[in-house]
């Protein structure tokens, strides 16, 4: 991590408290392949997702958080999200924690190895998409291109 400072071998307390914690994904009822991860939610992504879905009275058992990429923006291509009550035949189901996350195949070319985390600070409010297959993005953070 380019921002861990180290002191011997043990890294400093700060930047441990920085990195954003991971909760790997489990499998979802055999619906959908979720081998090697492939995507990865952090522990305030999955606290702020769980507290939306039962806002929005959205079963976590059945429903789930739908991400997704489209055509547009200022990059050419823009991220897709929102909630669904359940997954279509086709998408990619991942499991963290109880939460649902639901993925077509052709978004999950882009998405592949992304990591969702959620940030609530003086300045921002939101989700951020941490994409390693996005070589440029705009400065909003909503749009990439790959």
């Amino acid at each position: 991590m380019a921002n861990m400072v180290t002191i011997g071998e043990q890294p400093a307390q700060e930047a441990i408290a920085a990195e954003p914690q991971l909760v790997p994904p489990q499998v979802a009822g055999g619906v959908g392949p979720t081998a090697g991860g492939g995507l990865h939610l952090t522990a305030k992504a999955i606290q702020r997702v769980r507290a939306v879905m039962a806002k929005e009275g959205i079963s976590p058992t059945e429903g789930g958080l739908r991400l997704g990429v489209m055509g547009g923006g200022c990059s050419g291509l823009s991220y897709s999200i929102k909630f669904d009550t359940s997954p279509r035949e086709r998408d990619r189901v991942f499991e963290f924690d109880g939460v649902r996350v639901f993925v077509d195949p052709k978004s999950f070319l882009y998405l592949s190895g992304m990591t969702l985390d959620y940030e609530e600070t003086l300045m921002r409010q939101g989700f951020n998409f941490l994409n390693p297959n996005a070589t440029h993005s705009c400065g909003c953070g909503s749009s990439f291109s790959a």
